[in-house]
């Protein structure tokens, strides 16, 4: 099989249609931005100076994110850098979201996920899954079992990463059913087009479960408590993100069984390739017992509040104190202290992880974070904000708590389809909040349905990481990608839009 970084790598290939529509967009970018930020500047919007500078800066910005003319992350630094230039605020004030709490979350929840891919966790977990004997020769079961482990990945290491990792497996499995279909060779490249579209759309899926499975949740969770001042904990976000990913699973290994599965003959030894794989990793490493020992101490740790608020107890004076000492965001720096205290070998002073393996995390999607929390507070704290939600107010029909989660969810949706779900969040996310209060409604709906909407995308290889690896198999048609993908946008928008109205005013 393939290995996990070759199939990473082609995260970043695209066919010659693909880069040269990337190119031209990165060069309209390149045009429009400036064009943006002067158009904006000047227009006579009668703003005082740090707002109509503001909107400039926005401008800006959101149409670098769009075009991706510049690195994401480093438009994100653009913004701050521009406001401090412009005298819109002080260095202290557009950087200090660099450093907010939620930022270590990122860092110490990619640490772990690191660890995880540096001793092979993540590959033990899916081979064992998939060596299962009740797995068998079943193409479906193998369907299923495949899918219901990288969507469950996913929701604790990053969408891409979860795709990259199960990407070459799924490959191999089609490969073996090929030379054993003998004269049903179009079956078996129907069932390989549903295992590569899983192998995506199950990751995007499952990130939405958890707050660290993918940056839009986070997003979220952080400008839901610095801008509108609602803490939502590890548990209550999963109460709602777990439900939503085992609904759409259940609709995509549903859609994908009654279009391409149906039919196929037995996967004859498929159970004995996935062992032999299994077998070539050896026994339970330490290495992998530390990790698993960590990740689970943070995994208890980060849910141990919000069990403590349904047996009853979160008033209690203890569990006050341990909520206090325990935040999400030290929760995560301890978990990823323990991989570089754990030995692997005391005599050789080797522990689980090296400052240099840790190193590796995307430290683009932190900065990222930063740049977007520190552009959502300055539009804010500007007044701008409280301009454009009452612009956009003004013209919007629908001004209810249901209205307004459509919209945002809906908006979400399509901006996620052109640009990364990490900058539709950054982007979508302080309209909604700014447009909630200017309506006289409560933003926590809205700012839910964009955060899980910006996490969909499904209907272009360009849309997501994700669909570009799996796109590079050379199993995925471009017009099966949008037809699914169109279908499950559809089917995620009313998912999304009902549990939220259904359990956000019972969980915030």
């Amino acid at each position: 099989m393939a290995s996990f970084h070759e199939a990473l790598a082609v995260a970043e290939t695209y066919s010659p249609a693909e880069e040269q529509f990337n190119r031209r967009r990165r060069t309209v970018g390149t045009l429009l931005a400036p064009v943006a930020f002067f158009g904006l500047w000047f227009a006579p919007m009668g703003l005082d100076g740090p707002a109509q500078a503001m909107a400039a800066i926005m401008g800006l910005v959101v149409v670098l994110w769009l075009s991706e003319a510049l690195p994401l992350a480093v438009s994100a630094l653009l913004g701050p850098t521009l406001a401090v230039i412009l005298g819109v605020t002080s260095a202290r004030t557009a950087l200090a979201p660099f450093a907010d709490p939620i930022i270590f979350l990122f860092i110490g929840g990619f640490i772990l996920a690191q660890a995880m891919f540096v001793h092979g966790v993540d590959r033990r977990i899916a081979y064992t899954a998939l060596a299962s004997p009740s797995v068998g020769s079943s193409p479906w079961r193998i369907l299923l079992v495949y899918t219901a482990v990288t969507t469950t990945l996913s929701m604790w290491i990053s969408n891409t990463a979860t795709t990259a990792m199960m990407f070459p497996i799924g490959l191999s499995i089609v490969a073996h059913l090929a030379r054993h279909a003998g004269e049903r060779q179009g079956d078996v490249r129907r069932y390989a087009t549903a295992m590569m579209l899983l192998t995506s759309f199950g990751a995007s899926v499952g990130g939405m479960g958890t707050p660290v499975g993918t940056p839009p949740n986070l997003i979220g969770i952080g400008m839901l408590e610095k801008l509108v001042g609602v803490q939502v904990t590890f548990f209550q976000w999963m109460a709602l993100g777990v439900p939503l990913v085992v609904l759409l699973f259940l609709y995509l290994v549903s859609q994908f069984y009654f279009t391409s599965v149906r039919g196929l003959p037995s996967a004859t030894d498929s159970t004995d390739l996935v062992r032999a794989e299994l077998a070539r990793l050896g026994p339970v490493s330490r290495a992998q017992k530390n990790v698993l020992v960590a990740f689970g101490a943070t995994v208890v740790l980060w849910l141990l509040p919000g069990v403590i608020a349904v047996l009853g107890l979160a008033q209690h004076p203890w569990a006050v104190r341990l909520t206090q000492a325990l935040p999400e965001g030290i929760v995560a720096v301890i978990g990823a202290l323990l991989l570089f205290m754990l030995p692997v070998d005391w005599a050789q002073r080797k522990f689980t992880i090296t400052w240099e393996e840790a190193a590796r995390i995307d430290w683009g999607i932190i900065l990222l974070y930063g740049g977007g929390l520190s552009l959502g507070e300055l539009a804010f704290s500007t007044g701008l904000a409280s301009a454009l939600g009452d612009a956009v107010t003004s013209w919007m029909p629908v001004q209810s708590s249901l209205g307004l989660t459509v919209v945002f969810t809906a908006a979400a949706i399509v901006v996620s389809e052109a640009a990364s779900n990490t900058a539709s969040a950054n982007m979508i996310i302080p309209i909604a909040i700014a447009v909630s209060a200017s309506a006289g409604v409560r933003p926590v709906e809205p700012v839910l349905g964009a955060t899980l909407g910006a996490s969909m995308g499904f209907m272009m290889p360009i849309s997501t990481p994700p669909n570009a690896i799996v796109y590079s198999s050379g199993f995925v048609p471009i017009g099966q990608m949008m037809r699914h993908g169109i279908w499950l946008d559809l089917v995620a928008f009313v998912l999304i839009v009902a549990l939220v109205m259904a359990m956000g005013p019972r969980l915030f």
